[in-house]
């Protein structure tokens, strides 16, 4: 399917030539009939002698409802110019004109209406010359009459070339589908439609509406049931989860997570203005209308604060209005969560960033360089494209070259936090990720290299030693055991030998000693020096036999066959013997 929006002057013909394209009736509401002038947006559809099927959106001509028209149009991606030859170009044409040009749709018909009661071709000349300095350059064009028929055929048949031209909707992508109209039907619930530029909707889809997880019942198109859309279409959805009430137009189907909210953006004009825009525009977008406080930041680029929050993305395409002046803007969506402007001059210097940012992933290379880290998430729904050689570690995208920097700059934090804290083996990995800035711990352990390790929670040396006073004195008492090697010293001793609990703790941690159980303390082999001894009584044998084997008190013994027991060198039996396992 393909959709087309009309565009033009009041009492230009616009819904009587759709009328006559389609055979149906675009305006909807009762009074538009009496009056003969389309208020809101209509819709109609046909099938071209081809069998390409198109569906028409017919907008106010009326300059009152351009809001509605700017609705029509925000999701189309061509356009049918409607000019009288018996009026010409007017003042109105020119809005709707300047409209499609600011949202740089360039792909479009020119009709020439009312050909039985004028001569066309004057009207056909300037028309199209004025067309031509627009987005939508030199457009084909056709004469027509929607009362006598003449040119009917060939209006068809222009249309058929046009739509043969449209650039393929991606049907993959994420769904965004801006409401243009809302309201309930008896026996089924809450139906929405619009324009489905991109994407696919299948009934039984979840979508997010207002913050709320949607599902579609059913699905229509072209009036007509179906098992599934895919863009470009004109759509109806019928939902699950939502009354009527609490919806309204401007609001949009998302795909769950796929889209950010955002407040503040920073855009760029697409063609710059000489005239001092004022402080309060109109954000037009999709078929939402949302008001916005302005803020140069110097050249084409501005930060917009949105009155309310809006699912956009880089690249997006919006028309900024000023309905005083009548003037309308294409503006470029450039970020849509940027950096706060803080300091003196920050306005300058982001405009200056913008201004050098080039496009496309280039773009994005020179964008995530600035962020260093990011969620590949938040990435995709901010609109950025993904450069193919990003290093990705776990969620987070890093800029090239991120992890080497951060990566060199680890030991000098464990260095600190040991100067610091000499008995401990080194600082808490907690610590470590913030004081490197890093946004998750995933990043950590791929910063932090040999010599250096994850170790117990902490950023440990592979040899990080003891503070020189802790290491003599640890260094006095394996001197002593190994002459005894099972003469724990008492208590008194280590703490006289300045080894209190915390230096004990931090030679356990180096493996220069071995905590036995609280206040014993042997030397690394303990293990294989105690089997060794064992092995040479009968099995089994009595704690007094280990003890005397062992040459120890039995403040030493008690613990030491029961550390062995816990490590598997002794089983103990149950009358209270012991042997080897």
């Amino acid at each position: 399917m393909d959709v087309i929006a009309t565009a033009g002057h009041v009492d230009h013909g616009k819904s009587t030539l759709v009328k006559a394209l389609t055979g149906m009736e675009p305006d909807r509401w009762e009074e538009e009939r009496r009056r003969g002038l389309t208020i809101d947006l209509g819709f109609a559809w046909t099938t071209l002698p081809s069998g390409r099927r198109l569906a028409v959106v017919d907008v106010p001509g009326h300059e009152r409802f351009v809001g509605n028209m700017l609705a029509g149009v925000g999701s189309v991606p061509a356009a049918l110019v409607v000019v009288a030859a018996d009026d010409g170009w007017s003042a109105q044409t020119a809005e709707h004109v300047a409209v499609l040009d600011a949202l740089g749709v360039r792909h479009g018909l020119l009709a020439v209406t009312k050909a039985d009661l004028a001569d066309p071709a004057p009207v056909l000349a300037d028309a199209t010359e004025r067309l031509a300095g627009t987005s939508l350059g030199r457009l084909p064009a056709v004469p027509v009459s929607a009362r006598t028929g003449e040119g009917t055929a060939e209006l068809a048949a222009a249309l058929e070339q046009v739509l043969a031209g449209l650039p393929a909707p991606d049907a993959t992508a994420a769904v965004r589908l801006w409401v243009d109209r809302a309201f309930t039907i008896r026996g089924a619930g809450t139906v929405v439609t619009g324009t489905l530029a991109a994407g696919t909707v299948r009934p039984g889809d979840r979508f997010v509406l207002g913050g709320r997880e949607v599902t579609v019942r059913g699905l229509q198109s072209l009036g007509a049931p179906v098992d599934a859309a895919s863009a470009t279409a004109r759509v109806a959805l019928n939902l699950r989860g939502v009354a009527v009430e609490e919806i309204s137009r401007g609001d949009a189907l998302l795909t769950p997570d796929a889209f950010r909210q955002a407040t503040d953006v920073d855009v760029t004009l697409v063609a710059g203005t000489d005239d001092r825009l004022p402080a309060e525009l109109v954000v037009h977008v999709g078929s939402a209308t949302v008001a916005a406080r302005v803020r140069p930041l110097g050249g084409a680029a501005l930060r917009l604060r949105l009155a309310a929050p809006l699912p956009l993305r880089v690249a997006d395409r919006l028309l900024l209005r000023d309905p005083g002046a009548r003037r309308v803007h294409g503006a470029d969506v450039r970020d849509v969560d940027p950096p706060e402007l803080r300091r003196r001059g920050a306005a300058r210097t982001r405009g200056r960033e913008l201004a050098e940012q080039p496009p496309g992933e280039a773009g994005a290379r020179a964008e995530l360089a600035r962020r260093r880290f990011v969620r590949r998430a938040d990435w995709v729904a901010m609109g950025w494209p993904v450069p193919v050689d990003v290093p990705a570690v776990g969620p987070w995208l890093v800029a090239p070259g991120v992890l080497t920097e951060v990566a060199r700059r680890v030991p000098g934090v464990v260095a600190a936090h040991r100067a610091a804290h000499p008995l401990e083996p080194g600082p808490p990995a907690e610590v470590v990720r913030r004081e490197l800035d890093l946004p998750g711990p995933e990043l950590l352990a791929v910063v932090v290299r040999p010599p250096l390790a994850l170790r117990d929670g902490r950023v440990v040396a592979a040899a990080a030693g003891l503070p020189p006073a802790v290491q003599r004195a640890v260094d006095g008492i394996r001197t002593r055991l190994a002459d005894a090697p099972f003469a724990a010293p008492a208590a008194g001793d280590l703490v006289a030998a300045g080894l209190g609990a915390r230096e004990l703790a931090a030679a356990v941690r180096e493996e220069q000693l071995v905590r036995i159980a609280d206040g014993v303390y042997l030397a690394p082999g303990v293990a294989e020096e105690a089997r060794r001894r064992l092995a040479g009584l009968p099995q089994p044998f009595t704690l007094s036999q280990a003890r005397q084997a062992w040459e120890t008190s039995r403040r030493v013994a008690v613990p030491l066959a029961e550390w062995l027991d816990a490590r598997g060198v002794t089983v103990r039996l149950p009358d209270n013997t012991r042997r080897l396992r």
